[in-house]
């Protein structure tokens, strides 16, 4: 009887998707109307945010799914800002406790981007350079180029679903 055997190395290593990073100044809301307008797509806001570090940093997330070419979007926020209420370390007669603006990232590699654009699925390079140049033509966005993802120590931050 003939032994067969199946070698599976790299089938689950990576899953293909294109990272787009948008550098801009709008609130969430805004970009995924403005993306939706400029590139005939429908983001909608998931019902819950992308948790991270048990609560310590929440990430808002627009998906959307393009049943045609089996694609899916996302748009998640790469910065979250929170306040956090911290007692002081001297010692005092009274307890006192002060605010402090914390910021974390989604991608600690990419502090400087806004937003990543996630699209899950092989995208051939002439509809990756369409998107950005699309994504270029709104005027509130700075900057919009394609990341390597191999290259991204925490890309597993990347997985939402």
């Amino acid at each position: 009887m003939a032994v067969h055997k199946l070698i599976l190395d790299n089938v689950f290593d990576e899953v293909n998707y294109t990272l787009i990073a948008i550098h801009c100044t709008l609130e969430d809301y805004r970009l995924a109307y403005l993306l939706n307008k400029n590139l005939g797509i429908s983001f909608k806001r998931k019902m819950c945010d992308l948790d991270l570090n048990s609560g310590k940093s929440s990430f808002s997330i627009f998906d959307w799914e393009d049943e045609k070419q089996l694609l899916t979007w996302s748009l998640v926020s790469n910065i979250c800002v929170k306040e956090i209420y911290e007692v002081a370390q001297y010692q005092s007669l009274f307890n006192t406790e002060y605010k402090v603006t914390k910021t974390f990232n989604l991608v600690p590699e990419k502090k400087r981007v806004n937003y990543f654009l996630k699209i899950e699925n092989e995208l051939s390079e002439n509809k990756e350079k369409y998107i950005i140049n699309s994504i270029l033509n709104i005027p509130q966005i700075a900057t919009a180029y394609s990341i390597d993802t191999s290259q991204l120590k925490s890309k597993d931050n990347l997985i939402f679903s």
